[in-house]
This record gives structure tokens, C-alpha cells and sequence, in this order.
């Protein structure tokens, strides 16, 4: 079983800046998608950031220019490095791991999702 696990969240003054990690478990042999959502209270959640194993990246228009999405595949981990940080960032974020099947290694590299627990991200004004 996969496990996906955030870190890095925490409390900040608007214009500060806050690096989320979010590291998966298992083969970093296998293709993958990872992204970003956050939910704020009262809120549905939303998408923040994509990267894939491929290094693909993308941003939903909030956060353009502000937060950079990187990644250590052999460490299976991702980062979201937030600059600028506005109250509106105010939510909880989650990561999402999504395993593809990987022909070359099928029999470890099954298809498959999995989120995290979430990390807290608060922005005062």
C-alpha cells in the first residue's frame, strides 16, 4: 500500500513564503502523476499545481508566477515552493499520488491513487 505524506505547512504573514513537500512510498521506477489541491473552509477543493515524472508542469491561474512545483524522483518526493503568500492561500493542502502502469516494471508498477493527509497553510493580512 501506498503511502502519500505532506509536510511544511504552517502560519505566515501575507507576502512570506511556505515549501510544502509531499513524499510517496514505493518504486520510483514507475511513472507518475503528482499534483497539489487545497480546500479552504466553507470551500470545495481546488487544484493548485501538477508535475508529472516527465517533468510536466502546471498551474491553475491563482497561483501562476507565485508557486513553483518541483520534484526529487528518486526520492519520490514533490515540492511547492509559495512566494507571495496572499490570505487567500488560507487552506489546507493535499497531495495527490497517482501511480500509472509502467509496461517495463508491471509487476511493481500498477496503476493506482492515492492522497495525503493534508498540511495547514495559513496566511494572515
Amino acid at each position: 500500500q501506498v503511502q502519500v505524506v505532506e509536510s511544511g505547512g504552517g502560519s505566515v504573514q501575507a507576502g512570506g513564503s511556505l515549501r510544502l513537500s509531499c513524499a510517496a512510498s514505493g518504486s520510483n521506477q514507475c511513472g507518475y502523476d503528482m499534483s497539489w489541491y487545497r480546500q479552504a473552509p466553507g470551500k470545495e477543493r481546488e487544484f493548485v499545481s501538477f508535475i508529472d515524472s516527465g517533468g510536466i508542469t502546471r498551474y491553475a491561474d491563482s497561483v501562476e508566477g507565485r508557486f513553483t512545483i518541483s520534484q526529487d524522483k528518486a526520492k519520490l518526493t514533490v515540492y511547492l515552493q509559495m512566494n507571495s503568500l496572499i490570505p487567500e492561500d488560507t487552506a489546507m493542502y493535499y497531495c495527490k499520488y497517482q501511480r500509472r502502469f509502467t509496461p517495463r516494471y508491471w509487476r511493481t508498477c500498477t496503476s493506482l491513487d492515492a492522497w495525503g493527509q493534508g498540511t495547514l497553510v495559513t496566511v494572515s493580512s
